[in-house]
């Protein structure tokens, strides 16, 4: 069978919609013709005007051929798009009808045809190969095809529109990227040529796409259909991609018949955001701009569908199905009411003084004042830190903690009603439907890390509370469950009493590291797969994938083996009397009564002592719900520690050897040396001790009177000439100075925090400075399907924290 290697990026079929009656030839005008040397020198623009048949237009040799050494495979020419194209075109031509059967039986091949003809053109490709530092032929085609149906929910749930040309001697253009993105305050570059289109997620953004010479779909979102003035950078509500939504297939506005210059001004928008090419049916149609002179912003307004129509779109609603289920959604998607206690309206332009609105607790000065709006934590919504608190606050409540009960005296009376309690109020506080990217800091040039490592409160105070001084803003993933991340028979609302010794280990965490969040020093923030399943399957499926064949072995982590046989000690001490009875005389066969009785008031003081284990009876009693959960987290995974930090322009700091190797594993390209750049300070890091305090209120009070200041300053222009590697040469003398300074202000700083006799752990860090990254290609697929606007494209730097 002989190979496709033509691949027509815009296919032959589309093409013959614009086709005039009778005729088998379009007019194609290139906007960018080859240039010619004369010779004497001067160059000249080659032929820009052709009449070309289908199958010479739109088209790029070996565009989605994959390669395997000498081997040209075209199946993704052949299979994945010739299944697409023939399901497309019977869409295309069925929304040209009335017929809305027709309409219902094509809803889903129209828009998955029409999100595979917006990253299959050329310059559809080249935006997906910008969001990877560096993708091959074959890597290109594998991320293609795995962002398939990025926007077909959002484009679904839009205002959508037929708009018809049957009127006008003018008919539709098409070009080289036939989905049009038009948002009137992004226009395109000056030279006509569009680079990037807007986000569909923006309010603002509205989409175009000609169905033939007749006809011009218009997809709009809901809130800048209702409001022309809602503002067109922002994100439209609820703007998460990959979900579940239910709308119906039949509704579309097809009222409006458009005259010669409001198709000429669709043209235009259509033009303008073409990358080479534009064809029509008329040579005359395709210099829109000629009979169009109004502005970008102006342009649009042909766009908006007509108000009396909206009532089709929005609202509540409410669906039962056949075994009794009820499935509610809003106008935007969500499946649960707003929580109306999250909403907040801080003024939109506070004083310097002022308490800042992104909920940080410091002045405005100090916080988003030097961000650009984009950049900043979601302003209209509770922060990370203002529901941590309102948790830590409620907790208390709810337990009774204070001068009056202890934490020996609660874990005598902890009840389930109380641990139910407390997860509820985790759960009110975080909605399933959170925009978690939204509440989180963004790559804004500030010094943060992530941690990954075991996420217990006898480990974490080891090395993460100490972090904190040296890296900045130390991101941690929350201990506590969410009841609507699990299945009932393991939630902690529906059955409260298997949760008895996690929740002490969850509530006791929380307490300890509170003053760390307050001051900022920690962003405490859930997983985010809680909030998001389309990510949670596709991070479980890529983590199975790159952990096929490799064990964690737990003899590898002294210090999680340390931790399972303490924590199994806290099980033999808290079981029943008889069963302990039992235990003693098995070890002891002689021993008295007295003896025995002995014993087991040692157990019941060493019980005590422990922090982490129950004194109340009857917490592994029998039945079904019986028994104790007990969670080892080594959190976040790779997948998500890459993805937080991708996310908010962080590195990654952990104390897991096992999480080290994979980090390692990452760095490009593999199987180098992990330092590749700052070979000099790695060194000096590498070479010195570090002091990491294990009291969080000692941590607090260093952080506030800046005694570690000079190392987040440092590890963050380190940070981000490390991330500027790849597009600029490295500086020798800047790498030099930077190494010195460190030499000098360490020693300061490490005396100045040992002054303070502190309890703590004397440490050394391995650093992986990587010139191109710590990356893998799934974690940016990640982001892209999260609607992330706003990530690094890689990890610069990792840390590995062990004991001297």
């Amino acid at each position: 069978m002989s190979k496709t290697r033509n691949n027509h990026y815009v296919p032959q079929w589309y093409q013959r919609e614009f086709l005039d009656p009778g005729k088998s030839a379009l007019a194609l005008l290139d906007l960018q013709p080859e240039q010619h040397a004369l010779g004497d020198g001067r160059m000249i623009a080659g032929k820009s005007l052709f009449t070309s048949p289908p199958s010479r237009c739109f088209y790029q040799t070996d565009l989605y051929s994959t390669f395997f050494g000498t081997n040209v495979d075209d199946e993704i020419e052949r299979r994945l798009f010739g299944a697409i194209d023939k399901r497309g075109a019977d869409a295309v031509r069925a929304f040209q009808t009335d017929d809305q059967g027709a309409w219902h039986a094509n809803f889903e091949a129209l828009f998955e045809y029409i999100d595979a003809q917006k990253l299959r053109t050329p310059k559809g490709l080249s935006w997906l190969q910008r969001q990877y530092p560096a993708l091959s032929q074959n890597e290109l085609m594998m991320e293609m095809q795995g962002i398939r149906y990025l926007h077909c929910t959002i484009w679904t749930e839009g205002v959508r529109e037929i708009v018809s040309a049957e009127n006008s001697d003018i008919k539709f253009i098409v070009t080289d990227h036939p989905v049009t993105i038009y948002n009137r305050a992004i226009p395109p570059s000056a030279d006509g040529n569009a680079v990037v289109d807007p986000s569909i997620a923006l309010k603002g953004s509205q989409t175009i796409f000609p169905l033939g010479r007749d006809h011009c779909l218009i997809l709009t979102n809901l809130e800048y259909a209702k409001e022309h003035d809602a503002p067109p950078h922002e994100k439209r509500t609820f703007a998460r991609h990959f979900r579940q939504s239910m709308v119906s297939t039949i509704n579309f506005i097809r009222s409006r018949k458009l005259t010669a210059q409001e198709v000429t001004r669709i043209n235009c928008i259509l033009k303008a955001s073409a990358r080479r090419y534009v064809a029509a049916g008329q040579q005359e149609w395709l210099s829109p701009e000629k009979e169009v002179d109004d502005s970008w912003e102006k342009l649009g307004q042909v766009l908006l569908p007509p108000r009396d129509e909206l009532w089709q779109f929005g609202g509540e609603l409410y669906a039962k199905f056949e075994n009794g289920d009820v499935h509610y959604q809003d106008a935007f998607g969500r499946t649960e009411k707003a929580r109306d206690f999250l909403s907040k309206s801080p003024s939109p332009n506070p004083q310097a003084k002022d308490a800042c609105g992104c909920g940080s607790g410091r002045a405005f000065r100090d916080c988003c004042n030097q961000r650009p709006r984009e950049l900043r934590p979601s302003w209209g919504e509770r922060s990370i830190r203002e529901r941590n608190l309102s948790l830590y606050h409620g907790i208390i409540d709810i337990l009774g903690l204070g001068p009056d009960k202890d934490w020996v005296s609660l874990r005598r009376t902890l009840a389930d009603e109380q641990i139910e309690e407390c997860y509820r109020l985790f759960e009110a506080l975080w909605p399933r439907e959170t925009d978690l990217l939204s509440l989180l800091p963004k790559p804004d040039g500030r010094p943060r890390a992530v941690y990954t490592g075991s996420v217990h409160p006898e480990m974490i105070e080891e090395f993460a509370y100490g972090a904190s001084l040296y890296f900045g803003e130390l991101i941690i993933e929350h201990p506590f469950t969410h009841p609507g991340a699990v299945s009932k028979e393991y939630s902690p609302t529906e059955n409260p009493g298997s949760y008895h010794l996690e929740f002490l280990k969850s509530a006791m965490f929380l307490l300890n590291i509170m003053p760390l969040v307050d001051l900022g020093l920690v962003n405490l923030v859930p997983d985010p797969c809680t909030f998001d399943l389309h990510l949670r399957d596709q991070m479980m499926n890529m983590a199975q994938a790159r952990t096929r064949g490799v064990q964690f072995d737990r003899q590898n982590e002294p210090r999680l083996e340390a931790l399972a046989m303490r924590e199994y000690r806290r099980v033999i001490m808290m079981g029943p009397r008889d069963a302990l009875v039992t235990q003693i005389r098995d070890n002891h066969p002689n021993a008295s009564d007295t003896e025995i009785e002995e014993a087991l008031a040692g157990v019941e003081q060493l019980k005590e002592a422990d922090p982490l284990t129950a004194l109340n009876d009857g917490i592994f009693g029998g039945g079904p719900k019986g028994g104790q959960l007990q969670l080892f987290k080594l959190a976040p995974n790779f997948e998500m520690a890459m993805y937080l930090a991708q996310a908010t322009g962080a590195a990654i700091v952990t104390d897991s050897p096992f999480r080290w190797k994979e980090l390692c594993f990452a760095q490009r390209p593999r199987f180098t040396d992990r330092v590749t750049a700052l070979h000099d300070l790695a060194t000096v890091i590498e070479d010195t001790p570090f002091f990491f305090p294990s009291d969080a209120i000692e941590v607090a009070k260093a952080g506030f009177e800046g005694v570690c200041e000079v190392y987040p300053k440092m590890l963050g222009q380190a940070y981000r000439y490390l991330a500027r590697l790849g597009e600029r040469a490295s500086k020798p003398n800047w790498e030099a100075q930077i190494k010195a300074r460190f030499e000098r202000e360490h020693r300061k700083a490490q005396s100045n925090l040992r002054k303070r006799n502190l309890a703590g752990t004397e440490a050394r860090m391995e650093c992986l400075f990587s010139a191109q990254g710590i990356q893998d290609n799934t974690v940016n697929r990640l982001l892209l399907m999260s609607s992330s606007e706003h990530h690094m494209q890689s990890v610069p730097m990792a840390f590995f924290i062990e004991s001297k």
